[in-house]
């Protein structure tokens, strides 16, 4: 079954060869989860912090436990640090 996988930020290099922006669709195997791509694809399991499918967040727990569906999506953001700060 076929699956769109997006990676953001420093991930992206992550992608296969051939890969078209920041997506690609892969070929996995009935009953994959996102542990299973993720591991595929040679991913870190702590650079994977926000990890959405079909845009729903999937909390670290069940990461390895839901498989995914023909067609899903699987959006896997890297942590993010940072933010707004006044200027003294």
């Amino acid at each position: 079954m076929k699956v769109k996988v997006k990676l953001f930020a420093l991930l992206g290099k992550y992608l296969p060869a051939g890969s078209s922006g920041n997506a690609c669709e892969l070929e996995v195997a009935e009953g994959a989860t996102v542990l299973d791509v993720a591991g595929r694809l040679g991913l870190p399991a702590r650079h994977c912090h926000l990890v959405l499918v079909n845009g729903v967040y999937l909390e670290p727990g069940r990461r390895g436990e839901e498989a995914l569906a023909e067609g899903d999506v699987l959006a896997i953001w890297p942590p993010v640090a940072g933010g707004y700060t006044k200027a003294h």
